[in-house]
């Protein structure tokens, strides 16, 4: 993996992860020279310390480096939580002798319990220690910002004017906008802030913001973009390259979480296409990807499209049942308001042996489209979720 030139990055175990020694729990980015740092956040009320104190921060052009921590939300944790979240930075800009708010924070975990701060005193120098601008380096920090996650999530993409890549964590607590959900995007292309900050913007919207596992939103979403870039600033096409590739890597990324949901035996892929916007079509998505019976049916490999089409049917968006059509991979089950008969038994074995598994929504009502990853509903993630702090 070729990565974007100016950037350094660390994992290490600081010890935040005290009952599981050797365990990487805390990631450092730095870069050599200021970059461009924009950021999109959860919604929920309920944000983080770190959500807080980083939102203050962007847009910004002189940013030095991104501190994360995994195993502790620092989240509803009153005036201490913003105090620590702005230690932890101050911690890394004495590293850096830049000022603390050219540094941003992250963390990811367990909601409501306060930090413990030595840790991150002991913690810091080692991450510093371990900075490196190599592909080992990035997959450590990759590992160290994991929760729940069974592997690290990574995309790249190569610019005309430099190199792009990207890792984020998720497993569970997905659902838009955003979800708990950390992601990164490093490159040395150079672009102002105001076009860095829409183009994420945008492309969240199209990739992290159609993802769910069970539709929850977090307290500590955060994507933040950083782009440390000497040359010329990107205009015209250059600027139009650089927002497909964000969303090239917020899409990989965004399906790389879907797939490796808590508990989850299946990614799936809704498609909703002929909808009168896209809006409309990310809505009659999302709503048929949260839905437990949907979810259930594709657990169980029982092809109940009834539960499917019904879904899309409390969605809130008008339409006709006339006017939906719905495929589940290659097999036509619902054509213009009319079941069709279809090999039951097929179509179970299409859900039971297919890891990912499609469901294609087609209305006629105009040119509204959207791409959607969900997962099935497993007693895993019952389980999982169950005895998460106990």
């Amino acid at each position: 993996m070729e990565l974007p030139t100016g950037f350094r990055f660390a994992g290490v175990h600081s010890g935040l992860r005290a009952n599981e020694p050797g365990r990487l729990d805390l990631a450092l980015i730095v870069s050599d020279m200021p970059a461009t740092a924009v950021g999109v956040f959860t919604q929920n009320r309920v944000c983080a310390a770190p959500v807080q104190v980083s939102r203050q921060r962007v847009p910004q052009t002189t940013a030095r480096a991104v501190i994360v921590c995994s195993g502790n939300a620092n989240a509803c944790t009153g005036e201490q939580g913003i105090q620590d979240a702005e230690r932890m930075t101050e911690l890394v800009a004495h590293h850096l002798a830049c000022p603390s708010e050219q540094v941003l924070v992250c963390s990811t975990g367990v909601i409501g319990r306060p930090l413990p701060m030595p840790v991150f005193e002991t913690g810091i120098p080692l991450a510093f220690a371990d900075l490196g601008a190599d592909t080992a380096a990035l997959e450590r920090a990759a590992s160290a910002i994991l929760t729940t996650d069974t592997r690290i999530k990574l995309a790249e993409a190569t610019l005309s004017t430099g190199q792009m890549v990207g890792f984020a964590k998720g497993a569970a607590m997905i659902g838009p906008n955003m979800a708990t959900m950390l992601g990164f995007i490093l490159t040395d292309a150079t672009i102002n802030p105001s076009d860095a900050q829409r183009i994420l913007r945008e492309s969240v919207a199209q990739t992290f913001n159609c993802i769910s596992v069970e539709g929850h939103t977090s307290t500590n979403d955060t994507v933040l973009l950083l782009a440390n870039g000497q040359g010329q600033v990107l205009t015209g096409a250059g600027l139009d390259e650089f927002a497909r590739q964000v969303q090239e890597v917020c899409g990989s990324l965004a399906k790389q979480i879907a797939a490796d949901a808590e508990g989850a035996e299946h990614l799936v892929t809704i498609l909703v296409s002929g909808t009168e916007s896209d809006e409309d079509a990310r809505q009659i998505a999302k709503v048929v990807a949260e839905s437990a019976l949907v979810k259930s049916a594709i657990y169980g490999a029982d092809p109940n499209w009834g539960r499917f089409v019904s879904a899309a049917g409390y969605s809130g968006v008008h339409f006709a049942e006339t006017d939906l059509t719905l495929f589940m991979g290659d097999l036509e089950l619902y054509r213009a308001g009319t079941p069709l008969p279809f090999d039951v038994q097929a179509a179970s074995d299409y859900l039971r042996n297919n890891r990912e598994i499609l469901l294609d929504f087609r209305f006629t009502l105009g040119e509204g489209k959207c791409t959607f990853y969900t997962c099935d509903l497993t007693p895993e993630y019952v389980r999982l979720n169950s005895d998460y702090t106990t």
